[in-house]
């Protein structure tokens, strides 16, 4: 039976019931309701270059395979035999004309299709209907090399379903002419937390930074300081809610700065990286206007549900595995023409910031573990949660797209788990609204 979320979010008012992060049936109603319905992020075009070429995901706790068939179309397939459930697929990525499942021998093509089966005319009488029995597919689609799918006949298209969000995400996603990759292996670790809490965290929360991240500061990996809202100088800072629950966790705007070695780091980023991207300003003002290139910073959001980018060349996407476990994914993307050297740099900073030991992923975590612990004591989840960081003060910037409150603020939270409510008590699309969420303010 479906939970009515009536009373458990409150985005006028900024409040938040705990049992969100731990209820097993709201968590159960989330699976349908949010991972049977959004569009997810997969993994990225470049991990299958090749035809037949695979890499292997999920959508929710559901195991996917992305894979790029014979003739170089996309597909996301479930990864399960028709005949019995058993994976077909056991490899991180590869390149396999077919996928044959190790139980009773079952064979599924690159495009889905059902090639092979053993005794199909001896056991089976040549009675079994094999183009009924492909591999379940999704719907899939891209946005500038980014895979996305979802399970949802009746989603909106893509595009619509991003909103204002990919006007941020070209910061990262459309630097240069020849688009981006994945490099490296993928950081994968499990958090004894609940997903929303790092996806509402890279969605808006540049409040904590200076706290949670004072040891990295001290040892001189510098990851923010409180802003001043409106301040001069360098320019106005807001956070953004970006439409459909999608959020930008700060951007500083100064149309008077013109190169990016000018504004002060996020993070200890090394030089050889930001010799790169200032060499490169030029072309990336072309591509994208010089307001986006030289004057957004940092480029930190969150693509609602499960997905963010952080910096320059960190994508992140939080699988759910049960209300208080999280399987973390870390990918390192970096421009096609980036040189190796560089790409290294890139990969090695990532790993020491991000990543199960990371600096500053440490941080984080030790945060989202307590903060769902909160939800089980007798005590705890009697008292709600406050997002009332900013409230009454979101308005619009003519320069930027989307609802923009001030910096730090909690905007973009709010917009986030008003989505997350509508969808979890919408029956289907025909329920949710087509334009991005509004509540009212003071």
């Amino acid at each position: 039976m479906r939970t009515k979320l009536s009373g458990l979010v409150d985005a006028e008012k900024g409040l938040l019931d705990r049992s969100i992060f731990v209820d097993k049936d709201l968590y159960q109603q989330e699976l349908e309701q949010i991972f049977g319905r959004c569009w997810l992020v997969i993994g990225h075009e470049s991990q299958v270059p090749n035809p037949n070429d695979f890499a292997s995901s999920y959508m929710g706790e559901d195991p996917v395979l992305l894979t790029r068939d014979s003739k170089g179309k996309l597909h996301a397939f479930l990864n399960m035999c028709r005949h019995r459930g058993n994976r077909i697929c056991r490899a991180d990525a590869g390149n396999a004309p077919s996928f044959m499942c190790t139980y009773h021998g079952w064979t599924f093509a690159t495009d889905g299709k059902l090639v092979g089966v053993p005794g199909y005319k001896e056991a089976y009488f040549e009675e079994l209907d094999r183009s009924q029995w492909g591999l379940v597919e999704a719907r899939v689609d891209s946005y500038k090399g980014l895979v996305f799918a979802t399970w949802d006949k009746q989603a909106p298209s893509l595009p619509d379903y991003l909103s204002d969000i990919p006007w941020y995400m070209d910061l990262q996603f459309d630097r240069r002419a020849g688009g981006t990759e994945v490099v490296g292996g993928i950081l994968k670790w499990i958090l004894p937390a609940n997903w929303k809490f790092p996806a509402d965290n890279f969605a808006g929360d540049n409040y904590h930074a200076p706290i949670t991240h004072a040891s990295t500061n001290l040892a001189g990996i510098r990851h923010g300081r409180n802003p001043t809202p409106g301040s001069g100088g360098r320019g106005q800072s807001y956070s953004v809610h970006a439409g459909n629950g999608h959020g930008v966790i700060s951007i500083g705007i100064n149309p008077n700065r013109e190169e990016l070695r000018n504004a002060p780091p996020s993070l200890n980023v090394p030089d050889i990286v930001r010799d790169y991207y200032d060499a490169h300003m030029k072309e990336f003002n072309q591509r994208l206007g010089s307001l986006r290139a030289s004057n957004i910073t940092p480029k930190i959001l969150t693509v609602f549900p499960n997905f963010s980018t952080h910096m320059r060349s960190q994508l992140r996407v939080y699988h759910p595995r049960g209300p208080e476990r999280t399987e973390m994914w870390v990918y390192c993307l970096v421009d096609k023409e980036t040189p190796h050297e560089v790409r290294e740099a890139m990969h090695t900073n990532l790993t020491l910031t991000f990543g199960p030991s990371g600096t500053l992923d440490q941080d984080d975590m030790n945060n989202w573990v307590q903060c769902t612990a909160s939800g089980k004591g007798l005590m705890g989840k009697k008292h709600l949660i406050n997002l009332q960081l900013g409230l009454g003060h979101d308005g619009h910037n003519e320069l930027v797209p989307g609802t923009v409150g001030t910096n730090p603020s909690e905007t973009p939270q709010r917009y986030y788990y008003a989505r997350w409510a509508e969808l979890m008590d919408a029956s289907s699309w025909s329920d949710i609204s087509s334009s991005p969420i509004t509540y009212t303010t003071k």
